[in-house]
């Protein structure tokens, strides 16, 4: 579930990006027919605020669970939902897609009326009314917000009425329904139809009424009513917005404007009233797409936000995970009675039982995934070591299968290596990082800092179909917002620091990253050789990058030799680099700093190693090393 939107608060209007935004209805017609572009006009602001700024959803994983539902009754409408759809990343909505509109292409993802087939479409609408009698099955399926929009002549249908009576009768707080109020029908004004009062005709059906005017460009104070929507205990709430049909346009408060297709002369009109180019046609201004990027700002912080100062990268993930456990109530966490050490902990958590062990655990989160794809996100978290020892030795090959074969979970595996310390070689893990890196259909992600942490986490959420184990430190790291990239851990591994004049390739993976930083400058200051540094925090997703991803990152062309750096057994690493310094033994009952000298994880003992391995590259030729992969450290116990 990645992409997930968050609830910001809003700073103040955006009339000016509203008109943008209104104004992109409108385009060259190209032989396409646009109809019912009017009322998505005057409703531009209600989808600003619907979207970027109150409802929760995931354009990447559209059934993600705990999202939102928006239904439009007023399907007529459509074109505004597509419209939000592109702007907010859902892929298939392509501007293609949009230029689709009523052609006569048979693979368009914009009917004439939203369908359920399409990704964030909820409910297939047309007919007035029924829509929110949908609205009304989801909200009584899901106790969780549920918006609904409708137009003037939804409420005249008896259906809609009948559910609007129950909805108040069965208290269902967490519907809301959003009235487009612009008082125009196909046939002409409203009042030649229906004269009543609506807002004292659906708080007799017990629901909370909320007035909004001069709406066309009130991102404001449609925001306000919705989150005051949001809170609501007892009643569900009804918005009546107050808007313009065709506004901006020939057509403002006009009944012709509510199916009429405008025609390029008036188009025109439109988009040099708005200041537009009037040359460009389907063309969405930059400022627009960036406007709604950041609404798609997870609620994992953003890297500015992380600390620069020394970080165990378990205390990252804390910052990470946080946030979503207390937004997200269909997760659900173990942590085999390690709460405090693991930082899995979060205000307002509530219990649901204590003292799990590792091994029940574990297969306790199966269970939880296989339950319903998307209802329940399990998270365990405990010593890396521990996801091998608990049980007994038969059972963990039967884990482990089990883990991969069920839907989305997350292990967050702390304690990640011989900077463990003290506990020495039990806690302390060697081998365990070959074993989950063979494994089929499991992202075992090891971070070396907060933002590749943070990177972890969102390729974790959008890991739906599979398992992800991500391996942290115990001991505090180096952080390196310069160099760390989160999308770049989405893609496995990715350009640490780049030198186009590199004499070798240095791989840091997770906590010993420090070790290839430090090496880089030692190798520069004493042995005047220049160096680049890839992170490979993934190999499984890495080997699902495009050839053209791999190639560059890893510049198999180059000529110049590849060091891997990891206080692991190499096992795996000879598919990547022609060397490594690693680990070929158990470790060791040290203080963690003391326990990497120990074992020659010091960029003094390195760089010599890698600078012997240049020499004899520049003498002999890269084939020389190629089938003969080489263990660099010297050290042995």
């Amino acid at each position: 579930m990645p992409d997930l939107r968050p609830l910001p608060t809003v700073q103040g209007r955006a009339p000016r990006v509203s008109k943008q935004c209104l104004a992109n209805y409108a385009g060259k017609p190209e032989n396409l027919t646009f109809v019912h572009t009017s009322g998505a006009m005057g409703m531009t602001a209600i989808g600003i605020a619907l979207w970027k700024y109150c409802m929760r959803y995931a354009p990447a994983n559209p059934d993600f669970f705990n999202r939102d539902r928006f239904v439009l009754s007023n399907g007529h409408t459509c074109l505004f939902q597509y419209t939000f759809l592109h702007l907010t990343g859902y892929k298939p909505m392509t501007m293609a897609q949009l230029k689709s509109y009523h052609s006569e292409r048979t693979d368009s993802l914009c009917p004439g009326h939203p369908e359920i087939e399409i990704d964030g479409v909820e409910v297939t609408t047309g007919p007035l009314g029924q829509g929110v009698a949908n609205a009304v099955g989801l909200a009584m399926a899901m106790k969780h917000l549920s918006a609904c929009m409708i137009g003037d002549a939804c409420l005249q249908e008896g259906v809609a009425l009948e559910s609007i009576q129950l909805a108040g009768h069965w208290r269902l707080n967490n519907l809301v329904i959003i009235y487009d109020n612009n008082q125009v029908t196909y046939d002409g004004s409203v009042d030649i139809c229906n004269s009543e009062d609506i807002n004292t005709k659906i708080r007799a059906c017990s629901w909370d009424v909320i007035d909004v005017e001069n709406s066309c460009y009130n991102v404001e104070g449609i925001t306000a009513a919705l989150m005051r929507a949001r809170s609501s205990k007892e009643k569900p709430t009804f918005i009546n917005i107050h808007t313009v049909i065709g506004v901006e346009s020939k057509f403002t408060s006009d009944a012709k404007a509510h199916g009429a297709s405008f025609g390029e002369d008036k188009v025109t009109n439109i988009k040099r009233k708005l200041g537009m180019n009037l040359d460009k046609h389907f063309a969405v201004p930059n400022k627009v797409y960036q406007f709604f990027s950041d609404a798609g700002t997870k609620l994992i912080p953003l890297k500015e936000d992380f600390p620069t100062s020394l970080t165990a990268s378990r205390k990252s993930a804390s910052l990470c995970y946080n946030p979503l456990a207390s937004k997200l109530p269909n997760i659900m966490v173990g942590t085999a009675d390690l709460t405090p050490s693991v930082n899995m902990a979060w205000k307002g958590k509530v219990n649901f039982q204590h003292g799990i062990q590792e091994h029940a655990m574990a297969l306790i989160s199966n269970g939880l995934a296989a339950f319903n794809k998307g209802t329940i996100l399990p998270i365990t978290s405990s010593f890396f070591m521990f996801y091998i020892i608990s049980g007994t030795i038969k059972l963990r090959p039967v884990w482990f299968k089990l883990v991969a074969d069920t839907e989305q979970q997350i292990h967050i595996a702390t304690h990640d290596s011989i900077g463990t310390g003290e506990d020495g070689p039990t806690h302390q893990p060697i081998e365990l990082a070959a074993l989950y890196r063979a494994m089929p259909n499991i992202l075992y992600i090891r971070p070396c800092d907060s933002e590749e942490t943070a990177g972890a986490f969102v390729a974790a959420l959008q890991a739906t179909s599979t398992a992800t184990i991500i391996l942290l430190s115990r001991q505090s790291l180096e952080q390196y917002p310069e160099s760390s990239s989160r999308q770049g851990v989405q893609q496995g591994a990715y350009v640490f620091i780049e030198d186009e004049q590199a004499q070798v390739m240095l791989i840091g993976v997770g906590a010993e990253m420090v070790f290839a930083v430090r090496t880089r400058q030692v190798l520069l200051d004493h042995f005047n050789i220049k160096s680049r540094i890839v992170s490979f925090p993934c190999q499984h997703l890495f080997a699902q990058q495009s050839q053209e991803y791999r190639r560059e990152v890893l510049k198999y062309r180059s000529g110049i030799p590849c060091v891997v750096i990891e206080a692991y057994t190499v096992n795996g690493w000879e598919r990547y680099a022609d060397a490594g310094f690693t680990m070929s033994t158990f470790g060791h009952s040290l203080p963690g700093a003391a326990a990497y000298k120990y074992f020659g994880f010091d960029e003094h003992v390195i760089a010599p190693e890698v600078a012997k391995l240049v020499d004899e590259v520049q003498q002999d030729g890269i084939k020389s090393l190629r089938g003969e992969f080489r263990d660099l450290n010297p050290v042995h116990h």
